[in-house]
């Protein structure tokens, strides 16, 4: 079999084998997305006390992704130099806050919760960012 055929019966074989997670992946990004949407909607309001005068402190969102460890979990990041805090949205529904902690050091600490644990949540993020934010403008 050539290569070309061989990848592509592969690709096949994947692609019906990860049909079967779809619903749960789409659940993982619905999820990601209104919690990075509430985010970014907060770092809006911090920028603007903070840009203006002390624009080194700007923290960086990313967009929500495919996680780099567990390809059925969405992931976004928030950064500030080597400062960094995950968000992961696993497919089984589950909500992972990871962080704060410098890149290139161990990950952690982390706390779960259910996905539909908004109030849990909503207090915990928000304490989240907050030590994230602390510990990245710590000189």
């Amino acid at each position: 079999m050539a290569l070309e055929e061989s990848l592509a019966e592969l690709g096949r074989e994947l692609v019906e084998r990860e049909r079967e997670h779809s619903d749960e992946r789409g659940h993982a990004f619905d999820c990601a997305k209104k919690w990075h949407s509430r985010l970014a909607s907060g770092l809006e309001t911090f920028h603007a006390q903070v840009l203006p005068n002390a624009p080194h402190l700007e923290v960086v969102l990313s967009e929500p992704r495919v996680d780099d460890k567990h390809m059925h979990s969405v992931q976004f990041d928030l950064g500030r130099g080597r400062h960094r805090a995950i968000v992961t949205v696993k497919s089984r529904g589950e909500m992972t806050l990871v962080g704060p902690f410098k890149a290139g050091k161990q990950e952690g600490p982390c706390r779960s919760f259910p996905t539909n644990a908004e109030g849990e949540i909503e207090g915990a993020l928000e304490e989240f960012v907050q030590a994230f934010i602390r510990e990245a403008a710590t000189p």
